[in-house]
This record gives C-alpha cells, structure tokens and sequence, in this order.
C-alpha cells in the first residue's frame, strides 16, 4: 500500500478518534446534568375543560391547548403503525438513538446536496418537546441524543410511544392524536379510518405545511407518502393502499367541530364553570357530564339544520357570495380556488366553492377538499334568475362565482345553497324531571352566540292558546261547549288602548263550533271568546301557574292570540305540564363534574317539582291539542304513525315567528325560526310548514324505537257523547264520545250550560 494512503487513513482514524474523545468527554460532562424525568414519569400536560353528553359524547373544550389524553392500547393499531412508518420505522429496535438511521440520512443528504433527510427518533422528539429548545446547533442535538438515551433508559417503549401521542404538537391548537382526530375529522380517535390516520401521521414533520385545513394538496400529497411507507414495510397491503389513497377525506375542522354539536349548551356550561372555579377549568382537565343525549342532539341539530335548508328551496336563491377571477392555466386557476376558500369557513354544513363551469345541463364546483361535484337541473333552475346574461357579472353565477352547497343526508345530492339571515332552535326536555335533552341555540354559533332558546323574548303566537283553553276548563267551559266563529271587535280598555277587530289567519269564518274543533283549526276569533268567557284575570292568574315571565304577558284580551313573549326554553317548560300530568318543573342541565382523573367533584339531582294544575286539565288539555295533530293545522305529524303526540303550531303577527310545541309522554320539544331583527319570514311560512317538520325530524328520530305511552286518564274524567257541530249530549245514541271534568258533564248540574255561571 503507498505510503500517502497509509498517512490518510492515520489522519483520518486519528481524526475519528479525536471527535469520539471529545463526543465521549462533553457526553461524559453533559449526562449528569441532564434534566430530572420526572414530568415523564409523572406526565401531568395541561388539559381543557371538557363537556360531554349523559353518554359521553364531547360537546365542547375550552382552554388554551386542545388535548385529551389516551392510553397507548386506545389508538387504533394502524394509527400506531403510520406514525412508525412515517416517524420511526426502526422505534422498537433502538437505544433512543437509531445510528442505522443516522447513517442513511447522512447519505441521502449527501447524495442530494441538501438536508434532504433528518435522523430524529420518536424518543429524541419527546426529549426536545418536554425538555429542549428547537434551535438547530450540534450542542442541542447532543443533548437531545444523550436525553432520549436516558429515556429509553427510564421508560419503556409503550410509555415512551404513549407519551408522544399525547404531547406532540399537530396544528390548529391540537396537541396529541387523540384531539386532532376531533379537531380535523370531528371524531374520537377510537373511530379515525386508515386514510384518516395516515393523514394524521403526516403532520409531525411539519404541522403547518402538512395541515389539511390551510394546505390540502400538500396534506394529501404527505398521506401518500405515509401510505407507501406502510406498504413498503408490510402493514397494509395493495388493496389497502389503493382504497385509503383514493378516499376523500372531507374535513369536518371548525374551532367547534366535536362528535356531537352542541356549543351554546357549552358555553353555558363554560360560564357557570368559569364563575365556580375560575382560570384553573382551561387547564385542569375538569369533565362535565350534563343531560344532553347524544341521540337527541344530533337529531335536534339535523332538523334545525334541513328546516334552514328548506326555508331557503321555499324562498328562493340569493346569488352568489363573491366572485374571482380564474386565470386559464390550470395551475393558477387551482391556487386562485385554494386562495379563495381558505378564506370562508363551513357554516353549519353550507360548504363555500368556486364555480368551474356552467352550461344548461349543469354546473361544476370545486370544494375545498379539491373534491370537483356536478349541480345538476334542478340547481339550475333554483338559481335561474341569476343565470341571466342580463345581470352585472358580480350578481351573475358563472366562472369564478363563489357559492355554498349542501346535502340534505349524507347520500342526498348536492343542493346550492347559501349562509342564511334566519335564525332557528330547538329545545327538548323530559318532561318528568325538566332534564334538557337537546338544545339548538341557533343556526351557526362561530357566527352568532345568541342563544335564541333562553334569549330570544318572541311573541309565542296561537301556540300560546293552550294555556288560555286550559284556564276555560278551570272555570267550566268544556271541550264540547259551542263558540262562535264570527266578527268580533275588542273594546280598547281590553286591548291596552286601541280598538281591536282581529281576523282569523285564513280569513274565514264558519260560525258556530265545538271548543275542540276551534282549537284543532287555531281559530282566532273563537279563542278571543274564549279569553272573554274564563276572564282576562283568571286566566292571567292561571298562566302564571306554567311558569312564565308574565310581566311579558300583559292581562289583556291580546293574550288569546300570544301577544306576550317568551323563549322557546319557558315555553317547553311550560308545555310539559300538559305531558307530565300537571306538575311544574325546572330545565337543568348539569349532571356531574370530575376532575381529570374521575373523582366526582359536584353532582346535580332534578329541582323538585310542584303541582300546577289539576291533572285532569292536563290531561284534558293534551287530548284537545291531539286533535291538533289528528285533524287541524299540524297533521304533518301524522307521518310519524303515532298515537300518543299532541301539540299546537303558532305564528305570530306578520308571519314573524313561526312555532311549534309538542308532547309525548317522554318528551317536550320546542321549534322555532324567525329573524333575530323581527320581520316576516314570508307569505305562507306559519308555524305548519316552517316549524313543525323540524319537531317532526327530532321526534321522529328520538321515539323511532320507543312504543306508543298513551298518558293515563285521571280520576274525575268521564266521557260522553255528543253531536260534533252543537256539542249537545245525545244520550249515548251516535255522536262522538268526548271528555268532561264529572261535575261539569252533561246533566251533571243545573246549569246545563257551563257559561251561564260566569254571569
């Protein structure tokens, strides 16, 4: 061998042991000082409040970073995979340090030119987030290998492994897997698909250029890659591969996207929190179960949410919201789309696109996910008014219009829509114990937190004359008594100052009829007659036994047709005294606080309730608003094919509110829709066709697998038949059979009609 190669390698070698004696010596001085492992032994991370359903759905988190920690065997094994795959391939193999690794890293960077590779280990990246800065200098990075030595020399692998799903740092506030599955996909990490852990997987390396949200095309591209490593390493094979790579991941990411929406329960829940305990809830990691069900939820949010979208199909198309200018390359027009709609968030299901292409047969959009759909005729002809070539081109739909789109299910088409100005909500109880089990606040809470079930003060229109007939019952009018349906003008000193010459809402009269039939057709100028024969102040007094604000419920002849306000909340309360057979109870909400590791801090029992009025008015009151239901202005329930439902739609002067409030033996609910600044929601929008199919949907869904609980009649109820038009008895010979109070039954006493002993 020439005598120059044998002084190189003695350079080289002398050189190699030079830099081990001075690695050996600064390791040797840097080990002792390394950090105690104690906040690894003991890993107690900041953790938000949480709020879940009775049945453990999350409904809302708050503090300041997004986490919830799980225990390694809670992720799913192809999660876990992934994040080998993607991380470190060589994790179980290691000391902490993956020299194998190191090495080709160290080749592909030379190969390349560049720092193409890093060599960082699951365990070296737990040592930087918990103990290191993240500068880039040769002395960080020994600390940081001679920490995850002593890691791996205090932890085992699991408990390494667990700690770095829990810590590390995903984007968009999300700290640990667990609350990025929540945060990206909307969902527990129990139930993230292949394709959704890959994309997961993905983000450590760089949360920001991986995020789906700001950076899709670069998410996907990241996916894949994960994807081929987990095949190249054997976790999933080519059947697995094809089928994740070619799944659309629609993002469900919203600052208040969790398994079940319920944000203003939440915040109410937050605000109560906030007062009791104070700064400490945002890192405590306290849980709060309230009585929300997750059933219940969902289907309260899914009917207000399909009444939005019907209230729009009934009133027509708007326009577009914005307009771009698409360039002709393909490439420019794509980041022109990105561009636009990273800027408008989903709202409530209503997702922005960008118009493509339009013709007479259909119009293409892309979606921020990049997902390109086809509107087909019937969309077309929704928006034909905006077609016209004769508009300005900002007003026009064509190329570059930024639109929303819709599905009403999950399988439905897609349905051009737009961000609505009408407000909604949704309130359920069991009307046993006043429990709230579902609560819609309002159509979007990131754009409005109003929350219209316990805020919005609204005229509460004919859903408010049960309450009127229940007083009527009290002082003697029976279902069967005979009102007239005919003109009627309300002297001012009844009304509070004007003459009143009110009109029924079709405008028709048909003389005289039965109370029942007069509630069943919301008739108006018979329940005027009916508030003059109980009196103004006794059924003042009466109302108030339900509950009600009642300095907003004026003792005036105006309160027959629900002049006064109400919430939706003070309602539902109200109307499960007519379900629970005459007691009055208290919403609540609040079942349980622990703190994070379970311990039960506060539990809550239903408030007592107390009796209000006589059951059999309650039970008289809810067989008169079956019929309602069975033959007057709600029969939309019918679809439902149940027996034991009752309510009482309400439309408010001008078409300004539109109700409906409803019974069954083990739920109360409440629907509404109106403007937050009171104006007619429309010609024909009354509580039948706005209101009622969203109740509809959430009873629906709700009773789907419950059995008919017909209420049980009471003690001092006895039936007889009577002639349907004059209410007259007829002696048991034909007729239809009705309810009495037994001392107000036919022949019961003189006088045989009940309205003569109010003179």
């Amino acid at each position: 061998m020439p005598r120059w190669s044998l002084t190189l390698m003695a350079i080289l070698a002398s050189l190699v042991i030079s830099i081990t004696a001075v690695v050996a010596l600064a390791a040797a001085m840097i080990y002792p000082r390394l950090p105690s492992l104690e906040a690894l032994k003991d890993y107690r991370p900041k953790q938000p409040l949480r709020i879940l359903t009775e049945d453990g759905a999350l409904i809302g988190e708050f503090g300041e970073e997004r986490r919830a920690v799980v225990k390694i065997n809670e992720a799913p094994v192809f999660l876990r995979q992934a994040i080998l795959a993607a991380e470190d391939e060589r994790f179980y193999q290691h000391g902490g340090v993956d020299t194998l690794g190191i090495l080709r890293a160290a080749m592909a960077n030379v190969v390349s030119g560049r720092v193409k590779e890093g060599a960082s280990t699951i365990t070296m990246q737990v040592a930087r987030n918990f103990y290191l800065s993240a500068e880039k200098t040769a002395t960080r990075k020994l600390n940081e290998a001679l920490l995850a030595i002593k890691i791996e020399h205090t932890l085992s692998k699991d408990e390494i492994f667990e700690l770095y799903l829990n810590h590390i740092y995903l984007g968009q506030r999300a700290y640990g897997f667990a609350a990025a599955a929540q945060i990206y996909f909307g969902k527990p990490l129990a139930k993230i698909n292949l394709a959704e852990a890959a994309m997961l997987a993905g983000l450590p390396k760089a949360p920001s250029a991986y995020n789906p949200v700001v950076n899709p095309s670069r998410a996907k591209t990241r996916q894949l890659y994960v994807l081929g490593r987990m095949r190249s390493l054997g976790h999933i094979g080519e059947a697995e591969y094809r089928q994740a790579s070619e799944q659309r991941l629609p993002l469900k990411y919203s600052p208040l996207s969790y398994e079940v929406q319920a944000p203003h329960l939440a915040e109410l829940v937050r605000q109560r929190m906030f007062e009791k305990y104070g700064e400490s809830i945002y890192s405590s990691g306290m849980k709060v179960y309230t009585t929300l069900r997750r059933v219940d939820q969902q289907a309260a949010v899914s009917g207000a949410r399909l009444g939005i979208l019907e209230f729009h199909r009934r009133r027509g198309y708007v326009g577009p919201e914005g307009q771009i200018k698409l360039p002709d390359d393909a490439d420019l027009a794509d980041k022109a789309i990105e561009n636009a709609l990273l800027e408008r968030e989903e709202v409530n299901g209503l997702l922005p696109g960008v118009v493509l292409s339009l013709d007479k047969q259909r119009m293409r959009v892309r979606l921020r996910s990049g997902e390109d759909i086809d509107l087909g005729a019937s969309e077309l002809k929704f928006a034909e008014r905006f077609i016209s070539p004769k508009l300005a081109r900002d007003k026009r739909l064509g190329r570059g219009s930024i639109v929303r789109v819709a599905r009403a299910e999950p399988d439905a088409p897609w349905q051009l829509s737009y961000v609505p100005q009408v407000e909604v909500a949704l309130i359920a109880l069991d009307p046993a114990n006043g429990a709230i089990r579902a609560m819609v606040g309002g159509f979007d809470f990131k754009r409005s937190q109003f929350n219209h079930v316990t805020q919005a003060w609204r005229q509460a229109g004919s859903s408010f004359k049960p309450f009127i007939y229940s007083a009527a019952l009290e002082r003697g009018i029976t279902p069967a008594t005979v009102f007239d349906d005919a003109p009627i003008a309300v002297d001012p000193a009844e009304t509070g100052g004007v003459q009143w010459e009110p009109k029924n809402y079709d405008g028709t009269m048909e003389g005289p009829m039965t109370l029942r039939a007069a509630l069943a057709k919301s008739k108006n100028l018979v329940s005027i007659r009916v508030l003059q024969a109980a009196g103004v102040q006794h059924a003042h007094e009466h109302v108030a036994k339900f509950g009600f604000d009642m300095p907003r419920i004026p003792p005036y002849m105006t309160m027959a047709l629900g002049a006064g306000e109400v919430t939706p909340l003070t309602l539902a309360a109200a109307y499960a005294v007519f379900a629970n057979g005459g007691q009055r109870v208290t919403p609540w909400h609040l079942l349980k606080v622990t703190d994070k590791d379970g311990r039960v801090l506060e539990s809550f029992t239903p408030p007592p309730a107390s009796p209000a009025i006589d059951p059999r008015n309650a039970y008289l009151t809810a067989s008169l608003m079956q019929d309602v239901i069975r033959r007057g202005t709600a029969t939309g329930a019918l679809k439902l094919g149940r027996g034991d439902l009752a309510g009482k739609t309400g439309t408010s002067n001008e078409h300004r509110d539109a109700w409906f409030a409803g019974i069954q033996a083990t739920r109360v609910a409440v629907a509404w829709m109106g403007y937050d600044q009171p104006r007619s929601l429309g010609s024909g929008e009354t509580g039948g066709g706005t209101a009622l199919p969203i109740w509809v949907r959430y009873m629906g869904e709700v009773l789907k697998d419950t059995p008919e609980m017909p209420q049980a009649m009471p003690a001092g109820l006895v039936q007889h038949n009577v002639d349907a038009q004059s209410g007259a008895s007829t002696s048991g010979q034909g007729g239809v059979p009705e309810l009495f109070f037994e001392e107000y039954a036919p022949g019961a006493r003189p006088p045989a009609n009940p309205l003569d002993a109010l003179h």
